[in-house]
C-alpha cells in the first residue's frame, strides 16, 4: 500500500460510511484518539476547514492564504505520519491486513468525529451553529410538525 493512497484515504475520513467497525478497526480508532491531544484535534479540524474552504462555492470570505494552507498541510502530514508510522503502527498493520483500506477509513472517521465534537463543545461555535434559528419561519415549522 502506498503512502499516497493512504493519504487520500485520510483525506476522506470524514465521509460517512455505515459499515460496522471490527475489533481491529476499533483498536486503531482508539489508538488514534489516545495518541492525539486537544491541539492535534484542533489542527485536524483546521485542516478540514481549510480544505473545505478551497471549494469555490464554500469559501465565504477570509480564505486562507498560500502560506497558511502550507502550514496546515505540513501540520497534518506530521500528525498523519506520527499516528500511522509511529504511535499506531501495529494497529494500522492489523487493520490493513484484516479489513483493508475500508477499516483504515473507519478509524480515521472516528478520529474526525472526536475532533469535530471537541470543536462543537465551544460555546462560540454552538452559538454560531444555532444562529440560523433567528431566521426560521417558526409558524411554517409548527404547522408542519402539527400536521404529522
Amino acid at each position: 500500500m502506498s503512502y499516497a493512497r493512504l493519504a487520500v484515504l485520510f483525506s476522506t475520513f470524514f465521509l460517512a460510511s455505515g459499515i460496522q467497525a471490527s475489533p481491529n478497526t476499533d483498536a486503531l480508532g482508539q489508538c488514534f484518539s489516545d495518541s492525539t491531544n486537544g491541539r492535534d484535534r484542533k489542527d485536524l479540524a483546521k485542516w478540514i476547514y481549510v480544505s473545505m474552504s478551497a471549494h469555490p462555492e464554500i469559501g465565504v470570505s477570509g480564505k486562507p492564504g498560500a502560506k497558511e494552507i502550507e502550514v496546515v498541510q505540513r501540520t497534518m502530514a506530521n500528525l498523519f505520519t506520527r499516528l500511522v508510522a509511529e504511535q499506531c503502527s501495529s494497529q494500522m498493520n492489523a487493520v490493513v491486513q484484516s479489513e483493508g483500506m475500508e477499516g483504515v477509513k473507519l478509524a480515521f472517521e472516528y478520529l474526525g468525529r472526536i475532533a469535530m465534537q471537541e470543536l462543537m463543545s465551544n460555546p462560540e461555535v454552538t452559538a454560531s451553529i444555532n444562529g440560523f434559528t433567528r431566521y426560521i419561519d417558526k409558524e411554517k415549522i409548527e404547522r408542519t410538525i402539527k400536521s404529522k
